[in-house]
């Protein structure tokens, strides 16, 4: 692969990572908004079913028909779609419970997980810069969350086991991006949460379990029940931002370098702050400002030391099986 040819796809993966950002920083919101009056498997089951028909409508028609669902990876297809379901219900979990920039700050180990992970499975080739400048977005995360205070409660470790699955989600991304598509795997990850979520809600949506008090549990426990009128667009809008995230998330891990498109996830933190104050009516410590400077800041150093090298980003080949 030449050196303009890689710049091009990891341009291509940064840009793709930053509109699935933008998707999930709503789904968050979204799920959070709705986490006090419905069950989790429920909300999971009607965005999935919505972000199917989303699919059949707007992307099957464009990618081939049917030919998009054919795939010889299905097992490939099935643990990865795993790995979203139980780091969503983990990371939802939290939201619950914590403040939602408090969850998204905890979350955002998982970019510091994706290098670590790149590095041993997929040998690909992360620099010193690199390696620095996530170190001091990792700083900037422990800034805003500040060990010791109420993020560092028992429900925090819900999105520290979410980022660790979401790390390991992206590994499996590039494995099998050579040979299937971002729309085969955004498929596969809808049709995951839909047989999940149905099996959630067998086990656990008749409520006899609930009654706990603590807003995960109570989340993960309530019984299903009627949606108010005034609740379906919120649903709508969270099926429809959660296949086109998936989709351009699937996109960018195909594209580029994990360690390479992994920092511009970033921007769900500053996005997280905002749906704080605007929508949940929180504000952030004085020094949760300090803290997104310095996530913001090390993705943006990062891109301006490489182009201005001229570095070329090129991965060792994955090891095919």
């Amino acid at each position: 692969m030449t050196t303009a040819t890689t710049s091009r796809s990891n341009l291509m993966g940064a840009l793709c990572a930053i509109a699935a950002v933008l998707c999930f920083s709503i789904n968050d919101m979204g799920i959070k908004f709705l986490s006090d009056r419905y069950a989790l498997h429920q909300v999971i089951f009607i965005r999935a079913m919505i972000a199917m028909c989303v699919f059949g409508a707007l992307i099957m028609p464009f990618g081939g028909g049917l030919a998009l669902i054919r795939t010889r990876r299905l097992g490939m297809h099935l643990l990865r779609g795993l790995c979203v379901v139980f780091a969503n219900m983990c990371l939802f979990l939290g939201l619950a419970a914590m403040p939602i920039a408090d969850a998204i700050a905890v979350f955002f180990v998982s970019p510091l997980v994706i290098t670590i992970f790149s590095v041993i499975f997929l040998r690909e080739t992360v620099g010193a810069r690199r390696w620095v400048a996530i170190g001091v977005g990792f700083l900037g995360v422990l800034v805003i969350v500040k060990p010791g205070t109420t993020a560092f409660q028992l429900a925090s470790l819900l999105p520290v086991a979410a980022a660790t699955l979401y790390a390991l989600m992206h590994i499996l991304a590039r494995k099998i991006g050579g040979t299937e598509s971002a729309a085969t795997m955004a498929f596969y990850i809808q049709a995951t949460f839909i047989v999940a979520s149905l099996l959630f809600g067998a086990a656990l949506g008749h409520g006899g379990f609930a009654g706990t008090g603590h807003p995960s549990l109570e989340f993960l426990l309530r019984p299903w029940g009627p949606i108010a009128p005034g609740d379906w667009p919120i649903l709508v809008m969270l099926g429809t931002t959660g296949v086109f995230g998936g989709l351009f998330i699937s996109q960018a891990y195909r594209l580029s370098e994990a360690a390479f498109a992994a920092p511009f996830e970033y921007i769900a933190m500053p996005m997280a702050i905002i749906w704080g104050v605007t929508v949940f009516g929180t504000w952030p410590a004085p020094t949760a400002w300090i803290g997104i400077a310095l996530i913001v800041g090390s993705g943006l150093y990062m891109l301006w030391r490489e182009s201005a090298k001229g570095r070329t980003l090129v991965a060792k080949a994955p090891r095919r099986r």
